[in-house]
C-alpha cells in the first residue's frame, strides 16, 4: 500500500543561508522540522507555563542549561538530539528536581542535510516524551559553511524540587556508600569507535538515557539519599573528585568492583586510556547512608536503567578532596581529576 507523503514547503535537501534569514524560508524550516514535531504551547516568543507542582508550598525551581557538540551527531544508541534531552533532564534530576520543561536552540551549518535535522528532532521529541517533559520553546540560527559542524544544540531545563528534598554534595558524610547504576565508559567508547579514525570496531552502544524516573525510584526506597551526579565528561573519576571537594571528604573506591565491559577495558588498554575518565550519559553516582544501601540497591536493580547497580566504594575520613582506589593487586593509587581532554566533542 502506498502511503501518501505529507506535502512539504521546503525546497532542496540541505539548509541554506536563506533558512536563517528571517523570511519565508526560515519560517518553513522552523514549522516543518521543529514546531510541527515539538508542538510548543502558544505562538509567542516565550512559553507561558504553569504546573500544579509550582503551587506546592515550599517547592523550589531548578534551572539548568547545557550545549551539545558531539561528533558524529548520530552514533550507536543515540544522537545529538537524544543526548541533549537526556543531559538536561539528568542535570535536573541529580538535584532532586522533577523535570518539566525544556528549551532547545539549534546552530545549523549551511549545507546540513534537512533529513538529519528531522531525525534529530524526532529523537528529541521521543526522548522528551519518554522522560515526561515538554520542549516548549526554542530558536534556530544558520551559520556559513565551515563555521560549525552540521548542528549544535543548546538545551535549558526547568524543574521543581519538592518541599523538604535536599540533595547536594554538602550532605555527604563519612561512611556513606558510593553506588553506580550501571556499567562505566560505554558512551565514551561508543563515540571513539563511531569516529572511525582509529580503525576500531565495536558492538558497544551509548548508555544515553534519561534518569529522572530512576532517581525518583531510589528516593522512594532510600529517602536519605545524600547526593547524586551524572558522570558525563571526565567520567566517574572527575565526578568523584568534584563531590569529594564539595563535601570536604575523601572517597575510596575498589577497582575490582567497577562495572566495566571487557570490550571497554580492551579498547582502553589498546589506546592507553583510563576507563575511569571515559564519559557516560546514562550512569549516575549516588551517595547513600549505610543503613539504606540494601533498599537502594534493590530498588535500582528492579529497573531497566539500574539493573546493573553495584557498590563501588565508600566515603572516608582522609584528606579533604582526595579520591583513592584499591587496585586489583591490593595496592592503592590516587585517582585525580582529568588533566586536559581525554576525548573532545564527546557530548
Amino acid at each position: 500500500m502506498n502511503i501518501p507523503q505529507k506535502a512539504t514547503r521546503l525546497r532542496g535537501e540541505r539548509v541554506t543561508m536563506a533558512h536563517g534569514g528571517g523570511g519565508k524560508a526560515m519560517r518553513d524550516l522552523i514549522e516543518e522540522v521543529f514546531t510541527d514535531v515539538f508542538q510548543p504551547p502558544g505562538d509567542e516568543d516565550q512559553a507561558r507555563l504553569m504546573a500544579d507542582a509550582l503551587k506546592e508550598t515550599g517547592a523550589q525551581l531548578a534551572f539548568t542549561t547545557d550545549s551539545f557538540v558531539v561528533t558524529p551527531p548520530e552514533f550507536p544508541g543515540g544522537d545529538i538530539g537524544k543526548i541533549a534531552v537526556c543531559g538536561t533532564v539528568n542535570d535536573l534530576a541529580v538535584g532532586g528536581a522533577k523535570p518539566l520543561w525544556l528549551s532547545a536552540a539549534f546552530i545549523i551549518e549551511e549545507g546540513c542535510e534537512i533529513a538529519l535535522l528531522r531525525r534529530i528532532v524526532a529523537s528529541m521529541e521521543a526522548e522528551a516524551r519518554a522522560a515526561g517533559v515538554r520542549i516548549v520553546t526554542g530558536d534556530t540560527k544558520v551559520v556559513e559553511r565551515g563555521s560549525a559542524d552540521k548542528v549544535f544544540v543548546t538545551t535549558s531545563g526547568v524543574g521543581v524540587i519538592p518541599q523538604g528534598r535536599d540533595m547536594a554534595a554538602r550532605n555527604i558524610r563519612p561512611d556513606d556508600v558510593v553506588i553506580v547504576n550501571g556499567v562505566l565508559g560505554d558512551h565514551g567508547a561508543t563515540i571513539l569507535a563511531a569516529r572511525g579514525d582509529m580503525a576500531l570496531t565495536s558492538d558497544i552502544t551509548s548508555d544515553c538515557k534519561s534518569l529522572n524516573d530512576l532517581i525518583e525510584t531510589v528516593i522512594a526506597a532510600a529517602p536519605n539519599l545524600r547526593a547524586a551526579r551524572d558522570a558525563t565528561r571526565g567520567g566517574v573519576a572527575s565526578c568523584l573528585n568534584e563531590m569529594a571537594e564539595a563535601a570536604g571528604v575523601s572517597i575510596e573506591i575498589n577497582e575490582a568492583k567497577l562495572p566495566l565491559r571487557a570490550e571497554v577495558k580492551g579498547m582502553c588498554e589498546v589506546l592507553g586510556l583510563d576507563p575511569l575518565y571515559l564519559a557516560n550519559e546514562g550512569t549516575m553516582v549516588m551517595f547513600v547512608p549505610p543503613d539504606q544501601v540494601d533498599a537502594a540497591l534493590a530498588a535500582l536493580r528492579a529497573t531497566a536503567a539500574g539493573k546493573g547497580a553495584v557498590v563501588i566504594g565508600k566515603v572516608g575520613k582522609g584528606p579533604v578532596g582526595r579520591v583513592t582506589m584499591t587496585t586489583i593487586f591490593g595496592g592503592t593509587r590516587l585517582v585525580d581529576m582529568l588533566v586536559g581532554e581525554q576525548l573532545p566533542r564527546i557530548c
